[in-house]
Order: structure tokens, then sequence, then C-alpha cells
């Protein structure tokens, strides 16, 4: 039950911040409200003076309290909503007795290798370099979500159950387009094995299970509250069980009905499992709309996979991707990353301290309290992907999204399809491998997966987030917001985009000047391109159509008579 001693893993520290054009950096930050903190001009970073309140806000902040002491369990550390939780609670917690999380072992890599991995990630830089210490907390656990007992030992489940007290599950696939079977086996079976787990956890204060808000995306407005079930998920579980996967794969589109994926219908039957142990056990959900990239906490911009919008933007940023199917008067409910990490930490605090009677459903979104639309996204994004470039795009970022989806699949067969396939076949005439077919057939599978989010909204309510919020004192309010209305989305944008780039693409500030220079030619070369195109269009009608051939020779000849009378080259 001690604290065991790991290996701490050693990680760049930045030196300072590169500026770019249109005012926006990507820097390291703390998150430390800016009355407390000031900067140091030469860096350009946050610097806490030697008197700074820091210390008194942790000292008054309840939530800071709360966990004093206590031994965490995350599932799906290793994931993105996860590993950013893992990271808030060590820094802002600093009283924290031991970091549970469950790993799974990889063929080659076992826990603690995949642990050091895991923190030398750069969303840790902050944490290593305020405390390093607080990295000795974590304890990997050797486990598998889709396991009998999560296939963790006897020894590390006595561990568990003698000295856990908030359990914390974000484990699942996130898949859209996951397999069934695999995915009830996860999202389902996994969270009904983490029960009865959290039943024999002596200590257990409060269980956080990170759903998502489109678990009932069949309604056109969302509550905080639990609904009934898509399918009795027990009986379906029997069912899974003794079928092969084919003929699962078969009836998937009949077991799940009106849910657009298999993820959000099995989101749907974990939320109703856990609703079985209301009042047995402290059970809060939290319900994320579409996560994006940090606002600000640890820095700003980070991301670390291309799920989702994050997708889009690269596809967007390397001229890839030119259409796409989206409503842009739709409100495009994205969230950064910080505030559902804030918010499942401040749950397990209310779950925890107020012992309530039922199950209380937060859903963590911005589109009533701050609306960003699907066509900001869009202009802002092209604005950020072409002032501050991906390095080596492919073609210069361009297109929009369509209404209509017959407009749509024209647009995707002419200016996707047509060009990968020219480019195949000149990379087969050079003798070098064609590829481009492939990465439309995988990119127009993960852009189909995404429309129905895109041309579609919700009215998701957000009562309980907001109370929740109402009642942390004022250094909690600061250190754990989960104040949506304080985000500036244009800036915001901005940011995502670098973060983007730096964090996903790996690709250092230091070669935005090569990359605008290459984003420069590429430009030109579309505009030739296009012009290329006009005068090749022009001429195949002019070709066949005798009306068109006289219409040509009009104009150009009204333009050689206009050029005549105009004072070009006479003198006085």
């Amino acid at each position: 039950g001690g604290r065991r001693e790991e290996k701490k893993t050693d990680g760049e520290v930045e030196s300072g911040t590169s500026r770019v054009t249109g005012g926006f950096r990507v820097r390291k930050e703390t998150p430390i409200p800016e009355e407390v903190i000031s900067r140091d001009l030469n860096t350009d970073r946050w610097v806490i003076p030697k008197t700074s309140s820091l210390a008194t806000m942790e000292k008054n902040s309840e939530i800071v309290e709360f966990y004093r002491s206590r031994s965490i369990f995350v599932t799906g550390a290793t994931g993105f909503v996860g590993k950013a939780t893992v990271e808030k609670l060590l820094r802002s917690c600093p009283d924290i007795t031991n970091m549970y999380i469950l790993i799974r072992p990889k063929s080659g890599s076992d826990v603690k290798s995949r642990l050091a991995e895991l923190l030398d990630n750069s969303l840790y830089d902050t944490l290593r370099e305020e405390d390093p210490e607080a990295l000795t907390k974590i304890i990997p656990i050797a486990g598998d979500i889709t396991l009998p007992e999560l296939g963790i030992s006897e020894e590390d489940q006595g561990t568990l159950c003698d000295h856990v007290s908030v359990v914390i599950h974000s484990a699942a696939t996130v898949k859209f387009d996951e397999k069934l079977k695999l995915s009830i086996n996860v999202n389902v079976c996994g969270t009904q094995r983490l029960i009865s787990l959290c039943k024999k956890m002596k200590k257990l204060v409060a269980l956080v299970h990170v759903s998502t808000a489109y678990a009932n995306c069949e309604h056109d407005e969302i509550k905080e509250s639990i609904y009934p079930p898509p399918a009795d998920p027990h009986k379906l579980i029997e069912s899974v069980q003794w079928m092969n996967e084919d003929i699962v794969n078969t009836i998937t589109p009949q077991l799940i009905g009106n849910k657009p994926n298999t993820y959000t219908y099995t989101k749907a039957l974990a939320e109703h499992l856990l609703s079985e142990e209301n009042g047995s056990l402290p059970i809060c959900i939290v319900r994320p709309s579409i996560v994006t990239a940090t606002f600000k906490d640890p820095v700003c911009g980070w991301v670390d996979n291309i799920n989702g919008p994050t997708g889009l933007i690269a596809a967007c940023g390397k001229g890839v991707l030119r259409t796409l199917l989206c409503h842009r008067e739709k409100v495009a409910d994205l969230i950064p990353l910080d505030y559902p990490v804030n918010l499942i930490i401040a749950a397990a605090w209310h779950t925890g301290s107020t012992r309530p009677n039922s199950i209380t459903v937060y859903n963590c979104c911005t589109g009533q309290q701050n609306p960003l639309l699907w066509g900001d996204l869009e202009r802002w994004g092209f604005r950020y992907l072409i002032n501050n470039p991906l390095s080596d795009v492919w073609w210069y970022p361009g297109g929009s999204f369509k209404h209509n989806r017959l407009w749509n699949t024209l647009n995707d067969f002419v200016i996707h399809y047509v060009p990968a396939y020219l480019m195949d076949v000149a990379a087969r005439v050079a003798g070098k491998k064609p590829i481009m077919l492939k990465v439309y057939h995988k990119l127009n599978k993960a852009v189909t997966s995404l429309e129905y989010f895109t041309t579609h909204e919700w009215k998701f309510t957000c009562e309980n987030m907001m109370d929740l919020y109402e009642r942390m004192s004022p250094e909690d309010k600061k250190m754990f917001t989960v104040n949506v209305k304080e985000v500036n989305w244009h800036n915001y944008i901005g940011k995502y985009c670098l973060g983007l780039r730096k964090y996903v693409m790996k690709e250092d500030l230091s070669t935005l000047p090569a990359a605008r220079k290459h984003m420069r030619k590429m430009y030109w070369v579309h505009k030739i391109t296009q012009f290329f195109f006009i005068l090749l269009f022009w001429r195949a009608i002019m070709f066949r159509s005798e009306t068109a051939r006289q219409l040509w020779s009009f104009m150009f000849g009204m333009v050689l008579r206009m050029s005549r009378m105009l004072p070009i080259g006479q003198t006085n």
C-alpha cells in the first residue's frame, strides 16, 4: 500500500517561445491567475514570484483539500482525456498519496516501459519542471479492460481495494466505426467489470464515469439524466458472447437502430449499467461533447491525436481535404480539453463531499453558453492554416464546406478522386508506389463517420455543470474552472492550429519561415493549375460548339477595340 518508486523519465523543457504571425504563440503556461504572476520579458514566459499566493490558493481550495492523502485509480490513463486528468491532479493536488493507473502490457513492452513512454509526453513538461517528485506517485497497474476482473492480479486488486477512494473511468474505444463486438467488450463489459471491482473498495467515495454528450444523440435536446437504454445490456452481452464477429457485424445496423455508430450505442448501454447501481455506489457521469486541444492548461493548444476535428484540420492544412458535407449554420460543440478534465476532478470532489442520493450527470458542452458555428471554424481555420502553414503541404489549402450531399459527392469525385487517380498514374510511370487513392479512401471513411455530427445540432442542458461551478470556492473557480464562457474562439482556433502543428505533426515553430515559403510556391502552383484547367475546359467547349466559338470571337474582338481606345502609348 505504500508508494512505489518508479524511474523518472527526463523530458525536454522549452527554453523560450517562438513568435508567429497573427499574434499567436505556443508557450509554457501555468494555470495561475494573472494577478499573482509576472512576465519574464526575455523569455515571454510566466514567472511565479516568491511571494506568490499559489500556496494560499491551494490551502484555501476545497478540492485540493478533498484529494489530500487520497489514492486515485484511473482507467484510460494513456488516452487523451485520461493522461490530461492524471497530469492535472498531480500538478494541482500535491498531497495525493498515490495515483494508480491501469496500463495494458503490449508485446515487447511491459507496464513500466509504457509508463515511461507516457511520462515522456510533452503534456508532462510543466509538471516535470515544477514538481518532478509528483511523477513518482504514479503506480502502473498491469491490466486490460477487456479481460475478466480487468486482467488485474489478485495482489494488485487487494492494493486497490484497500487504498483507493476515488475512481475515474475514462477507458473506452472511441472509434466511431469500431466493430460492435469489441465496442461492447470495452465500453459496456469494461464498465461492468469496473463496477464489480469498485464494490470491493473499502474507502470508495466517488466513481466518475467519462461518457459522451452524444450517447443519446437521437434526441434533439439532451438533458442531464440517464435515458432508457437502446437494448437490455445484460441480454446483449450474453447474446454477443456466443456469436462470431461476422454475425455481429451483419446485424449491427439493426441493433444500433437510430444511433449513428457503435460508440454512442455502447456508451448509452454503459450509462444504463451504472444507473442500476444507483444508491449502492457513489457514481457521477461526465459527458463531454467534442473534446479538442487545450485552451490554456497546462499549455495552449496541446493535442496528441487526429480524432474528430483535429484530423479534419490536419487534412485541410495539408491541402488534402477540399470538400466536406457540413452545415455552416450549425453549432460545432467543441470543448477544449481543460474543461472536461476540471469537471471530472470537481465532480469527484462534489460526489465524495456531499454523498448525493442519486447519480449526477454533467453535460460538459459549449453550445448553449458560448456557441461556435462550423462556419466560424471553417473561416478562421483556413486563415490560420495559410498564415501559419504545416510543413511540406501537398497542395494549397482551400475548398469549402458543402450543404448539399449530392453537390459534395460531385466535388469529392472531381477534386479528390480524379487528381488522386492522375497522381497515382504518374507515380506508376515514374516507378514509384501509388498511394493517393488509398489516402483518399481512408480520408473519406473518416470524414463520412463525422458527417452525422457536422450536419446536426443539439441543445445540451448544462445546468449541473454550472451549478457545480457556482458551488466552488473562489480559489477552486480559478484552479478548476468549468466556465466555458471565457473561451475566445477566434484566438483558440489559432492556438489549436499551432498546437496541431507542434504536438501532433511534430513540427517546431522554427520551421515556419520555410513552411510559409513553400506555401507561397503552392499558391502559384494552385493558381496556374486552375488557369490551365479553365483554358482546357473552355477549349473543349469551343471545339464542340459553334456558338461558343462565335461568342469567343465577339468578346475577343470587343476587348481589342476597347484597348485601341485607351490612351496607352499616346503622347501629347
